[in-house]
């Protein structure tokens, strides 16, 4: 076994990229450190995620602190503290914040390339943003790079 791509990051140290992301989306594994094959970020939601589908990869939640909503397919539910979400690929979903403080959880992401994502949408700034909400008609443009559809109302 290989020791190059060993990692171990101190308590708040988080992956460097191209792009600083906002403490909110803390990556601790980025897609270059696992040869691809996932991502894993710590993230506070402070704000909704609208409805999308995520063509390639699964996206695993495991919810740390507070209550995330989350919608899936045609259901809706809470997940508090301590339950874990698999949302498969080519299932529509959205994740909402149902608490106050937002909720904490660790996403995977599988094959990686959400951080990568991210850093394309905030490096976008408020270009994606309409009256300070996550725009899905600007949000595609960026999202169909990493085979993510978002769905426009």
């Amino acid at each position: 076994m290989s020791d190059d791509r060993f990692l171990c990051l101190s308590a708040g140290e988080v992956r460097p990229g191209r792009v600083p992301l906002p403490p909110a989306f803390a990556v601790k594994a980025a897609t270059e450190d696992t040869e691809g094959r996932f991502s894993l970020l710590e993230v506070a939601l402070a704000r909704d995620i609208p409805r999308h589908t995520h063509h390639v990869a699964d996206e695993c939640i495991y919810v740390l602190d507070g209550e995330l909503g989350v919608d899936f397919d045609d259901r809706t539910f809470t997940a508090t503290a301590g339950m874990f979400v698999l949302l498969p690929h080519g299932i529509p979903h959205a994740l909402r914040c149902v608490s106050d403080p937002p909720p904490r959880m660790l996403q995977i992401s599988s094959p990686g390339g959400w951080e990568c994502y991210l850093r394309d949408l905030f490096e976008a700034g408020p270009s994606v943003l309409t009256d300070g909400v996550l725009d899905p008609v600007k949000i595609n443009p960026i999202a169909a790079r990493y085979d993510i559809r978002y769905e426009e109302r």
